[in-house]
């Protein structure tokens, strides 16, 4: 079962003031002619950190060359879920971009192919393959091969939304959402969740490097060993605000490794010197 946000409280405040708040629409949406009931901040929260743990279904969505993508084709790698509507001008691209600055940033310090972003289209009636298709496109996020945009039949999206525990009612002209990213482990399972249309690079950097490099060898194999290292020594530079690896922590570990190995050689030695002596002892 995977681990519950340690930054839960910063987030419930943050979206209770983001919900409270009672964001004004972010665009037109013809086909939403009457508002839907206002999102409880405090019932929106508990059904997004109970999804945590939650393995999502294969749900069949689409993609914005009009191609059918099943989610179970991510799984083998952690992947991120952000859920937006097109029609959106404030919130959404704001949060799309803070995803795309902490999505280069991230790979910097994991790997370039260490996880996926998946964008998903909530409004089913209007987020269809070409309009998800612009918003990549003005996003500058429809050139990334491990970025891809999609949108699904209502019963798919809402069947996802439940999986992740995202919580959105329709508004006068739009919706009023959580702004949520989720963070999917390797095995299609909910990790964690990042709140906010502009969260720290920490809170979105740490859960993906535990699903990443991991936070327990299961294995002593050279690979296992070498992704422990590099969880440890990928550490956060407030003053540059960035991920970097810190090599002065391989240096200490290695000179460690070797002052043990040391250590172990001289008992060895001293073990094997007494019992030579009192072998000869005993024969005298």
């Amino acid at each position: 079962m995977a681990t519950k946000a340690p930054f839960l409280g910063l987030a419930g405040l943050f979206l209770a003031g983001l919900l409270s708040a009672g964001l004004p629409p972010s665009g037109p949406t013809p086909a939403l002619a009457q508002s839907g009931p206002r999102i409880d901040a405090t019932r929106a929260l508990a059904v997004s950190e109970a999804a945590i743990g939650r393995e999502i279904g294969d749900h069949r969505l689409l993609r914005a060359d009009g191609t059918t993508l099943m989610l179970s084709e991510l799984k083998g790698q952690p992947f991120v879920v952000s859920l937006i509507y097109t029609s959106c001008s404030t919130v959404c691209p704001v949060s799309t971009q803070t995803l795309k600055n902490a999505v280069a940033q991230a790979r910097k310090a994991l790997g370039a192919d260490s996880f996926r972003i998946l964008t998903v289209g909530f409004d089913a009636r209007n987020d269809t393959p070409r309009r998800m298709s612009a918003f990549a496109r003005d996003n500058a996020i429809d050139r990334d091969p491990l970025w891809q945009v999609v949108s699904g039949s209502p019963a798919a999206l809402e069947a996802l939304i439940e999986d992740v525990g995202f919580s959105y009612s329709a508004a006068a002209g739009g919706f009023e959402h959580i702004s949520q990213t989720t963070i999917v482990d390797a095995d299609g399972r909910v990790y964690r969740q990042v709140y906010g249309d502009e969260f720290p690079l920490q809170v979105f950097m740490e859960p993906l490097k535990e699903l990443v490099f991991g936070i327990s060898v299961s294995s002593f194999t050279p690979a296992a060993l070498a992704d422990r290292l590099r969880f440890i020594c990928t550490v956060y530079d407030p003053k540059t605000g960035r991920y970097r690896t810190e090599y002065a922590i391989y240096i200490g570990i290695t000179a460690g490794a070797v002052s043990l190995l040391l250590m172990a050689w001289v008992i060895v030695r001293m073990w094997r010197g007494n019992r030579r002596h009192a072998r000869i002892e005993a024969r005298s």
